[in-house]
């Protein structure tokens, strides 16, 4: 079972900028996501790459985040431009054996690897 690790995090004011790094220890075709859990809110996916690089967004974050993946570099990356307080949360990534189809926002963190989370934090 791949290995994944986060890394990134930080604290950022609003409207400011960072990088979320999740790197695995083998290659995966598998589709890899991000979802993020704040303290009193449902955990929440934001985020999903296909081994293909097809992307897809929760609304949330449309417009603001972006996916990418290295498969060679094991690597997936989440840009994140525009961050508000409401984003502030534990990001973590994942496995979704599943692609990315269907209720991939819903399905991330519940089945397949994920790492241990990094903590985002936006606040003035």
């Amino acid at each position: 079972q791949v290995q994944l690790v986060e890394s990134g995090g930080g604290t950022v004011q609003p409207g400011e900028s960072l990088t979320l790094y999740c790197v695995g220890s083998e290659f995966t075709l598998n589709g890899i996501g991000w979802f993020r859990q704040a303290p009193g809110k449902e955990r929440e996916g934001i985020a999903c790459i296909t081994g293909n690089s097809i992307l897809y967004y929760a609304d949330s974050v449309k417009g603001r985040f972006t996916i990418s993946r290295d498969n060679f570099k094991l690597t997936v990356s989440l840009q994140m431009n525009s961050l508000k307080p409401e984003d502030t949360a534990v990001y973590f990534c994942a496995e979704d054996p599943s692609g990315c189809t269907g209720s991939w926002s819903a399905r991330l963190g519940t089945a397949g690897s994920r790492g241990h989370g990094t903590q985002v934090t936006v606040s003035s």
